[in-house]
């Protein structure tokens, strides 16, 4: 890097320090929290994509795709089922909790529930954030450090002090005015990633031939076995859970709905969601399918990919030889010209800002909302300030997260899925069957959550080889999503059926009414048809790119 480089970074990190003095005016929680309910459609769906589309889809979903042993473009697959998730939530699962006036979703679990299940989840959902968000710090202080040279300690913090600034005084309209920015750049930088890619592949082999088996998409298997995981079956009604899970009830995604100005605003923006996460996705792949394929045709290439390996990550190197996330740090390091260097550095790190700033924002949110309100500690008077205490509270132990998570050997994009795919069913559990249901005990929601939840951990193979546990039996991280639903359902009904309780006042909490009418919308229509589209395509681009 030279002096234009870090010219247009240092231009970027103060521009986002400025950007919280402009939206700092905030005199209420629905103006720090939710924007005053002014957000329109197409900022809050680019925060959307930001937050979900983070740096570690930049730096291990292309090496997924181009390195990784059984990777390839199967990870398409995950992307399937998130027009038919957009449908579900947009239907279902928002317009009841956007019709409550809440803040913090969790209230809405209290109202049908007790006060001790909002509680739950929402201490779920903040560990599972706060870790799953210390992977991903960890992520980008790792390819700053790799590129920048700079200590590993020093590159997150140039990360997490700049973003608890502007979050911190500007609330959530700096976070999604900041995400909207930030996803462009990163846009602009996966371009520029694509199309270096392919000209320095083009100038190095005389004829461009993939490898057959990584542009193999659709694979049609149930994921049970070695070699198998990213199977059609699997990947669609996992991911479905999964995402209806995460854009409907987890506060990081959920809180950005709350924040729109009405229902036809939120339809737009999952509308939006739901059309462009795959073309970005498929951008990633294809730039991890190029730059993949460029690795294993310059030696010099791959040479410096060991070289990094050996310095940074010894146990790795003895194990593989290289550390596949170092492909695209190396490729911006050698292939792109000053000034790209930094506008690419600029794009990985607008990427990691957005996911922190949503995180550290909503978990503040929660921590406010859930506990310090609900008991008492806060008030109209110091609601403002109190917020603002908890996102520095939140963005040091994300900070802390990063940490103990750097020494891991698994590749980023698995650790984050593994961990949120552990909480994601049985959170889903909770809010369908309060939405829903009026036969669910308090008690037998909360005994369904504990038992799911750790059933899941228990047999998550991922987690398993995080924290050293072989019971000798494993479940691939997309399948969780679905068991951790199932189990807490089961258990719920289960456990109040033994254990009823009388029914409480609900006349706060909306019951929506479905016909066919109301699924048979034009936002269903486009979004099904997308679905259908997006299964031809993966079924055909094996011939496409062959």
């Amino acid at each position: 890097m030279n002096i234009l480089d870090y010219i247009i970074i240092l231009t970027y990190l103060i521009g986002f320090i400025l950007l919280g003095f402009l939206f700092k005016k905030n005199e209420t929680s629905k103006d720090y929290f939710l924007g005053g309910n002014s957000l329109g459609w197409f900022p809050l769906s680019l925060s959307t994509m930001a937050t979900q589309l983070s740096a570690i889809s930049f730096i291990s979903a292309p090496a997924f795709v181009g390195l990784k042993m059984g990777g390839g473009l199967k990870w398409l697959t995950f992307e399937m089922a998130v027009p038919i998730a957009m449908i579900f939530i947009m239907l279902v699962v928002i317009p009841p909790l956007f019709r409550a006036g809440i803040v913090s979703i969790y209230e809405y679990a209290e109202r049908r529930f007790d006060y001790s299940t909002r509680m739950i989840l929402s201490i779920v959902f903040q560990i599972n954030r706060a870790l799953s968000t210390g992977v991903m710090v960890y992520a980008i202080a790792f390819i700053l450090q790799a590129v920048l040279n700079l200590d590993f300690s020093i590159t997150i913090l140039i990360i997490s002090v700049i973003t608890i600034i502007y979050s911190w005084q500007g609330g959530m309209k700096a976070v999604v005015w900041g995400d909207a920015i930030q996803m462009i750049i990163l846009f602009i930088g996966l371009i520029v990633c694509l199309i270096y890619g392919w000209t320095n592949l083009s100038q190095t082999v005389e004829t461009i031939s993939f490898d057959p088996s990584r542009l193999q998409v659709i694979d049609f298997n149930w994921g049970i076995g070695e070699g198998e995981e990213y199977g059609l079956f699997p990947m669609i009604i996992g991911g479905l859970f999964l995402y209806i899970s995460y854009y409907g009830c987890d506060q990081t995604q959920a809180q950005r709905m709350l924040s729109a100005k009405n229902e036809g605003t939120i339809k737009k923006l999952l509308l939006a969601n739901g059309l462009l996460r795959f073309p970005v996705v498929l951008i990633y792949c294809l730039m991890g399918l190029i730059i993949g394929e460029l690795v294993m045709s310059t030696p010099e290439f791959l040479t410096d990919m060991q070289n990094l390996t050996a310095k940074h990550f010894p146990e790795e190197f003895a194990k593989s030889g290289i550390k596949a996330d170092l492909m695209m740090p190396v490729f911006i390091l050698n292939y792109l010209p000053h000034g790209l260097i930094g506008l690419l550095m600029v794009g990985i790190m607008s990427a990691a800002m957005s996911s922190l700033s949503s995180t550290i924002n909503s978990l503040s949110a929660v921590t406010v909302e859930d506990i310090l309100k609900r008991q008492g500690m806060v008030n109209d008077g110091n609601y403002i300030q109190y917020s603002r205490y908890m996102v520095v509270f939140w963005g040091v132990i994300c900070i802390g997260a990063a940490f103990l998570f750097g020494g891991s050997n698994n590749p980023v994009i698995e650790i984050i899925n593994a961990i949120g795919s552990v909480f994601y069913g049985p959170v889903l559990a909770t809010f369908v069957l309060a939405i829903f249901s009026r036969k669910i005990s308090s008690m037998g929601m909360k005994i369904g959550i504990i038992l799911s939840v750790l059933f899941n951990l228990v047999f998550s193979k991922t987690m398993q080889e995080i924290i050293g546990f072989d019971p000798g039996v494993s479940v691939f991280w997309i399948w969780l999503n679905f068991t951790g639903f199932f189990f807490a359902v089961i258990i719920a009904y289960i456990v109040s059926y033994f254990v009823p309780e009388e029914q409480k006042d609900e006349t706060k909490l909306e019951r929506p009414k479905f016909t066919l009418a109301d699924f048979l919308c034009k936002e269903s229509y486009i979004l099904f048809g997308f679905f259908v589209l997006i299964l031809v395509l993966c079924a055909y681009l094996p011939n496409i790119l062959s």
